[in-house]
């Protein structure tokens, strides 16, 4: 037996172990032992179709090749919030859902991708909310965070991807093309800065666009509300668009994807268990408190007292310690060597101010909830931007902020809340919105209004860091099962996907590591899909077990249909 079929066999008996099997015996037991129980009804959620209709299309699609395995799906839209909470507070609920990782700065280092999203040490409350759960997994995943040779971890990443590749806990999809577009009218052009896998939707855009004339605020669209503004949270993409201008971090990745000093002006490394951060003189608040070297030991010590923050946790318990060694210098002490340091720690959390956060993480240790339900009733960070307005559902309002050493150009940063894409197209065409960041329609209407306006829009494309999955709940059978899922994501035909949903503005995955990552992303990986197409599928379930009785597929033989199905 090959390595390859010992994973197989691996991951199918392991998933198997979830299901309930009955022993054989008696009259009903003979029946039974040609095949198991049919398998209930699955609801397949997905956001509405009006809000984002690529993934909505993407989901029918799916729906459509399940239903010719012998399954019965339901396609159940959801408003995004509704199905955020039931997706991440109610993990033992759902059966499968749409849902995508978005391209942020960070994620430019493969372990956020890696290690948060399906290390077993997530399953509870953090970001591997499908449950996944892989001892072999765990292992590459903190492996690759401890290694610091280049091409060795290179290395790691790669089997990282196969042995997913191998469970398949998500259907990979596709990484969209970013389609973004600006009015070079308002800002010079010359002035919109790229950022690798982002497009123009960054933060060193925001900060370094030059307004042309009398119109000095930078309007953004963007196709969800923004769920929280807090430091210790973030729900969603428009939510760090907005964290990311309020707070400052200690290291930012820069527009080539790098990590450079922000905060600190100075990052040092005596030893690999050591990092030294000398901080910026006369940085502050928006209260104009001074940013103290205890704000930001506090900032790091916060994310790991209990479970206050889980979304934050992970990327704190390598820390062994952190110490204001003076005014200015902060230091931190490892408990392994970490590669990814510096962008998914120092350019990860944002710096707030001990005095006012300190009394509420002491208050939530004693509540049920945890911090990030703490809604601050005007945020104040130390970032280029400071927080005006916000209105749910509409709009979100930040000023540039005076006294920063990297003041924005603009004097306001506007996101407005447009979840119909027509109505977003709309909207650029008439200047509501000056930046199209947020665009999931058609893009030949992008790029024919810019050919009609060629004095007016600028158009960008960029592959996005992030993707587009479908997750399956691992803790329902039978997405415990490997060789279950497996069989599904090979039914995904991701060529038709990216043409047919996202309009081209898509490349095929198989992988959480993007091909924006060129230096860590497995290129072969999407061929590797096990299965690969329908009948790849249906001999996969054959070969599992499973058998479609007049039209429906059943559990293999012996397993009891168990599940409560969802409501």
């Amino acid at each position: 037996m090959n390595r390859r079929t010992m994973l197989l066999a691996a991951s199918s008996l392991a998933g198997l172990a979830g299901l309930s099997r009955t022993p054989l015996g008696g009259g009903s037991a003979l029946a039974q032992a040609a095949q198991g129980d049919p398998i209930r009804p699955l609801v397949l959620l997905t956001r509405p179709q009006a809000a984002a209709p690529a993934a909505y299309q993407a989901a029918e699609l799916i729906a459509q090749e399940w239903r010719k395995l012998g399954l019965q799906i339901e396609l159940r839209p959801l408003p995004n919030q509704q199905m955020s909470q039931v997706v991440w507070y109610e993990r033992q609920r759902w059966d499968a859902t749409m849902w995508q990782m978005v391209g942020r700065p960070e994620r430019g280092d493969p372990d956020e991708m890696v290690y948060n999203l399906l290390h077993s040490a997530n399953i509870a409350t953090g970001y591997n909310f499908v449950g996944y759960n892989n001892p072999a997994y765990d292992r590459l995943a903190e492996a690759q965070r401890s290694e610091m040779d280049q091409a060795r971890r290179q290395q790691l990443v790669r089997q990282v991807q196969e042995v997913v590749n191998q469970d398949q806990p998500y259907a990979f999809l596709v990484h969209p093309v970013n389609l973004q577009a600006f009015n070079k009218q308002i800002f010079v052009e010359s002035s919109a800065v790229n950022q690798a896998g982002l497009g123009i939707r960054n933060f060193w855009n925001w900060i370094s666009l030059q307004p042309a004339g009398p119109q000095r605020d930078i309007i953004v669209n963007s196709t969800e509300p923004v769920k929280a503004t807090n430091p210790f949270y973030v729900s969603g993409a428009p939510d760090s668009w907005v964290t990311d201008l309020v707070w400052d971090r200690l290291m930012r990745v820069g527009p080539d994807g790098l990590p450079q000093p922000w905060a600190a002006e100075k990052v040092e490394q005596p030893d690999p268990l050591t990092i030294i951060c000398t901080l910026r003189d006369g940085m502050a608040f928006h209260n104009g408190d001074p940013v103290t070297a205890e704000d930001v030991v506090f900032s790091f010590e916060a994310p790991g007292v209990g479970n206050e923050s889980p979304m934050y946790r992970p990327f704190v318990q390598n820390i062994a310690s952190v110490v204001a060694a003076d005014a200015k210098t902060v230091r931190f002490t490892l408990k392994r060597p970490d590669a990814a340091f510096r962008i998914a720690v120092l350019a990860k959390l944002n710096i707030v101010q001990k005095k006012t956060w300190a009394p509420v993480l002491a208050d939530y240790q004693n509540r049920p909830e945890n911090l990030e339900s703490y809604v601050e009733e005007r945020p104040i960070g130390s970032g280029p931007y400071r927080f005006v307005r916000s209105r749910v559902n509409e709009e979100v309002v930040l000023e540039a902020n005076p006294n920063h050493w990297a003041k924005p150009k603009a004097d306001r940063w506007i996101m407005r809340i447009i979840t119909n894409t027509e109505a977003t197209l709309g909207a650029f065409r008439r200047g509501e919105i000056n930046v199209l960041a947020d665009y999931f329609g058609d893009p030949d209407l992008v790029k024919e209004m810019a050919a009609q306006m060629p004095r007016m829009i600028a158009v960008r494309e960029e592959v996005d860091i992030g993707f587009q999955f479908v997750g399956m709940n691992l803790r329902r059978p039978p997405f415990s099962d490997a060789a279950f899922r497996r069989a599904l994501s090979a039914a995904v035909n991701r060529e038709m996907m990216a043409g047919a949903a996202w309009n081209g503005q898509a490349v095929p995955s198989n992988s959480m590591v993007s091909p924006a990552l060129a230096a860590w992303h497995d290129e072969g990986i999407v061929g590797r899909v096990p299965g690969g197409n329908l009948a790849g599928a249906q001999r996969l379930l054959r070969e599992a077990g499973y058998r479609v009785v007049n039209g429906r597929l059943h559990y293999p033989a012996g397993v009891r249909e168990t599940t409560t199905p969802y409501q």
